[in-house]
């Protein structure tokens, strides 16, 4: 072998050792992963990765995830400050770099809690979801897994199924899916959790949106929007 052909190799091996080394880095580091998307800690920031999907075509994929990236980002932003901070958006790797938030999430520390402390986050949640609901801006995962607690302030992840919309209907449904989880996975506590919240959930329009959510509840479930898929 010539020279030139073991540089050449030597190279190549170099640069596959380094994406492994990358791959190894981020199994090690993820700290969340669905369906479309995973997560991993790098430093001080924490990285949203949508996963191509083999089963579409290329460029339909590609598509499908630069647009969603795009979005989700934006939202994030508009929910600020009760987000994690956005940092950055890389559309070609399908990321979005957010400072990273060493909290628990409200799905395992409220039972935790005493029921004073219970009923403050919990109020001050519904404040949190009036405001992003007045601004038109719907999370479409609205559960306890989706809310993170830290040094006693609340942030909202994961708005993949997020959009802006001005309908009574989507802001229904989003408390609809989180009275679901108070009852499914705070059975014991749940109705002093639900009525804090609403205690907290006062605008102009939120008694249009609780007479939309009875209704909402007696379907019995509610059907997502067919064009959409379930992400992280």
């Amino acid at each position: 072998m010539t020279s030139a052909a073991t540089h050449s190799t030597s190279a190549a091996q170099k640069r596959q050792s380094k994406t492994i080394f990358a791959r190894h880095a981020k199994v090690n580091n993820i700290i969340g992963n669905g369906a479309e998307a995973v997560i991993y800690r790098e430093g001080d920031t924490a990285i949203k990765e949508r996963i191509s999907k083999s089963y579409r075509l290329p460029i339909l994929d590609f598509t499908i995830r630069s647009s969603r990236t795009r979005k989700e980002a934006k939202l994030l932003a508009k929910a600020s400050p009760f987000t994690p901070p956005v940092l950055s958006v890389d559309e070609k790797k399908m990321q979005i770099t957010m400072q990273y938030i060493p909290g628990t999430l409200l799905r395992d520390a409220l039972q935790y809690l005493d029921t004073r402390k219970q009923r403050t986050i919990m109020r001050t949640l519904g404040s949190i979801v009036a405001h992003l609901h007045s601004k038109d801006i719907i999370h479409g995962d609205l559960t306890s897994s989706n809310i993170l607690l830290h040094n006693n302030q609340i942030y909202l992840i994961d708005f993949g199924l997020g959009c802006i919309s001005a309908k009574i209907e989507d802001k229904a449904v989003d408390l609809h899916l989180l009275r679901q989880a108070l009852q499914s996975k705070h059975y014991t506590l749940w109705e002093h959790a639900w009525k804090s919240f609403l205690n907290g959930y006062t605008w102009k329009q939120n008694k249009d949106v609780l007479t939309r959510l009875t209704k909402v509840s007696q379907r019995g479930r509610y059907k997502r929007n067919p064009h959409t898929e379930k992400s992280l």
